[in-house]
């Protein structure tokens, strides 16, 4: 792969992450649409702003482990551009503010839309974007990126979503955002477990690094326990109609990926990873539809 190209840039921005940012749109417009008719604008606008504000965290991500050590050349993980030379940290630099200057300009449509709130919740999505790695206190490098993921991933992304479209964010809404938080943490999760000698080297105190493997399995473990309770108390709350039960029909791949993550190691655990990744939106997507589902059913469908 030639240094500067475009194949070069696609594989900085992780395209595999990217349906991860997905999945929290589509499940909050699926929980605004129980309430009112989808606003098709301010949901694509939603869309590009949370695939943006995820590529520029990657840039981010990218150059300032690079800068801090924690990538070298006995990385477990896939390619990483700067440290494999595809791309200098000064252009990755650059670009990481010009995606980001992008996401603030779909932000400031989204605030015309939906009011101050959303300047507040743009402005700190940048801002840990960016600190997840990078700044004078890294999220990621003292324990608190898992906190960072579930906040993010799940109450801005889910909740900001439901608020675009409705003004007012519904029990549900903060509800589903647990769920869907909790699924994405998991991401980090094997990351970070398969990454912990390296990480320990660096200086980075993951989770993993701290609670050891077996800590970090219990970890995964009850994030997936979590997020499978949702739907249920959704349910058994009448918060939701039944068809919302179909959120649980991932579960079987999620067992395979709790065997998997308890029986590799190293290298052997970048496929955890992607079918982590994969299991988000899988989870996220099949909720979404057993809400739209359950709309079908009439208002009085989750009583």
């Amino acid at each position: 792969m030639k240094p500067g190209s475009l194949r070069a840039w696609v594989l900085a921005c992780r395209p595999a992450t990217l349906t991860a940012a997905a999945a929290p749109v589509l499940l909050g417009t699926a929980i605004a649409g129980q309430s009112a008719p989808v606003r098709v604008l301010p949901f694509l606008a939603s869309l590009v702003g949370a695939g943006l504000l995820q590529i520029g965290s990657n840039f981010a991500n990218d150059v300032f482990d690079f800068e801090k050590g924690a990538d070298t050349a006995e990385r477990l993980g896939p390619t990483r551009a700067v440290q494999a030379g595809l791309v200098s940290p000064g252009a990755m630099k650059r670009g990481m503010w010009v995606v980001l200057g992008l996401a603030l300009l779909v932000g400031v449509y989204l605030t015309a839309v939906a009011g101050p709130v959303i300047v507040a919740l743009g402005l700190a999505s940048i801002v840990a974007a960016i600190g997840y790695t990078g700044g004078p206190y890294p999220l990621g490098y003292h324990g608190l990126g898992d906190l960072f993921v579930l906040s993010f991933f799940g109450f801005v992304a889910v909740c900001g979503t439901v608020f675009v479209q409705l003004g007012h964010v519904p029990a549900l809404g903060w509800l589903a955002a647990l769920g869907l938080g909790s699924m994405a943490t998991n991401i980090l999760v094997v990351n970070n477990t398969r990454d912990r000698h390296t990480d320990t080297q660096a200086g980075k105190r993951t989770l993993a690094v701290r609670w050891g493997r077996k800590g970090a399995e219990l970890e995964y473990i009850l994030l997936y326990v979590v997020a499978y309770a949702v739907p249920v108390i959704a349910v058994t709350a009448r918060l939701a109609a039944y068809p919302a039960l179909l959120g649980l029909c991932t579960a079987p791949a999620a067992l395979r990926n709790v065997r998997a993550l308890r029986a590799l190691e190293g290298r052997a655990l970048n496929g955890v990873l992607v079918k982590s990744a994969q299991l988000v939106f899988l989870y996220g997507v099949s909720l979404a539809l057993g809400l739209l589902l359950g709309s079908l059913l009439g208002p009085n469908s989750a009583s």
